[in-house]
């Protein structure tokens, strides 16, 4: 059964779906994406409110909130789609979302899965 299930997957993908489709973007670890945002040409994306962007953020990073419904436009106006997007939120979730967003808008985009409370867990450095 196994064989004929592989056979048929190999001769008709557009009927049978055999493998879960990747998201768009990459989740990263807190050295990670320590390591990849220490690149200048790495864009620094905050996706949380305004108000926890002020109480401490990863220096150099730009502040638009995935949850306003403005959020795709103010990101198409601000970010560059040559260069790559680093961003995060608070524990990781609201960061897959603007990581899918954006990815679907053709930006290359890596998220920081434990998201900000990971990276001060870590003892990364804060700006105020």
């Amino acid at each position: 059964m196994k064989i004929l299930l592989t056979f048929l997957c190999a001769l008709f993908p557009f009927l049978f779906s055999c493998q879960q489709k990747a998201p768009g973007f990459e989740s990263l670890s807190v050295e990670n994406f320590k390591t990849l945002i220490d690149d200048p040409a790495v864009q620094r994306l905050d996706v949380r409110t305004t108000a926890e962007y002020t109480e401490g953020h990863i220096p150099g990073s730009l502040n638009i909130n995935v949850l306003d419904k403005q959020f795709a436009a103010m990101a198409d106006s601000l970010l560059q789609k040559d260069q790559p997007v680093a961003l995060y939120c608070r524990s990781g979730k609201r960061s897959k979302k603007a990581a899918d967003i954006l990815s679907r808008a053709g930006y290359k985009v890596y998220e920081l899965g434990a998201g900000f409370n990971g990276w001060q867990s870590a003892g990364m450095e804060v700006e105020r």
